[in-house]
């Protein structure tokens, strides 16, 4: 087994950390980073990293491409489609090692449903350009995957959170607020999830398209007011909806209101998650700080 990731960023960190603690302590684990700097930083996890912007195909990945087992890919679409298929689609397909594809969309691309509970059947209705693009990528993934007869995981993650990006870690740089939009709930998945559901995924070469979310949605201002409090410190004042000074970009992300369910990765993998719900998540962040 030899696994390649197209994105080695904060989920792909977990998850190779996760594959080698589940599969194999001395698993090879190639990537792709967009900053040579960083590929020093990834050599001292032992994973060996090559530079790719999406802008150009990378020039220096051919030999661990073909020898590649697992393929792990979290890099975002954007307005000229999926980079890793622009640029490397004919490298993969002259890649007959290949026996399992694992790509990281978003909860995103299911829009608004005024905070109703949705799982994997529900309609595809996304309300920004971002996770319009992601629906098409998907689909891009899904044809290629057909047509090359590889097992495909699709994992629609919520928002991510975990040690270095947590509300600790916005309170101590003083950008923690508590926005207060009535009825709006999120929800988040814990890093360390992702990279243990991965990897268990990896093993069972599971395929098809899966939420990965918490068990428990809720309002964005009550993360805050926990952290706050399990820290000691003040928690910031509410802000409404309306009255807040955000990004175009921020205020998008409170036009989707919903519940995700999370029943049919757990069901397909005979797991529960280890932080099941930001209590948990926080605590432990907290208690490793």
């Amino acid at each position: 087994m030899q696994v390649f990731f197209f994105g080695m960023g904060y989920s792909s960190r977990a998850t190779a950390r996760a594959m080698r603690d589940i599969i194999d302590p001395d698993l090879p684990i190639y990537g792709t980073t967009r900053q040579q700097e960083q590929a020093k930083v990834l050599a001292l996890e032992n994973v060996q990293a090559h530079q790719f912007d999406g802008v150009k195909p990378g020039t220096t990945f051919d030999d661990a491409l073909s020898q590649t087992t697992h393929l792990v890919h979290s890099i975002a679409p954007d307005e000229n489609g999926d980079a890793v298929l622009r640029h490397h689609q004919a490298d993969l397909e002259n890649t007959s090692s290949i026996e399992w594809m694992c790509y990281y969309s978003t909860v995103g691309v299911y829009g608004n449903t005024d905070g109703a509970w949705i799982d994997e059947n529900a309609a595809c209705d996304p309300l920004n350009q971002r996770s319009q693009w992601r629906v098409e990528a998907e689909e891009a993934w899904r044809m290629f995957a057909r047509q090359n007869g590889v097992p495909l995981l699709i994992l629609r993650l919520a928002g991510i959170y975990g040690q270095g990006r947590s509300s600790f870690d916005k309170l101590e740089a003083g950008t923690a607020r508590r926005i207060v939009k009535k009825g709006q709930v999120f929800n988040r998945i814990h890093v360390t999830d992702i990279g243990r559901v991965t990897a268990l995924a990896a093993k069972a070469k599971l395929e098809g398209t899966f939420n990965l979310a918490d068990d428990e949605p809720a309002p964005p201002q009550d993360l805050v007011s926990f952290a706050a409090d399990m820290a000691g410190v003040r928690s910031p004042s509410e802000v409404a909806f309306e009255d807040a000074d955000m990004t175009p970009m921020a205020r998008s992300f409170y036009s989707d209101n919903k519940r995700v369910s999370n029943a049919a990765i757990k069901k397909a993998l005979g797991i529960e998650l280890l932080y099941p719900t930001y209590r948990k998540g926080l605590t432990a962040i907290y208690g490793a700080s």
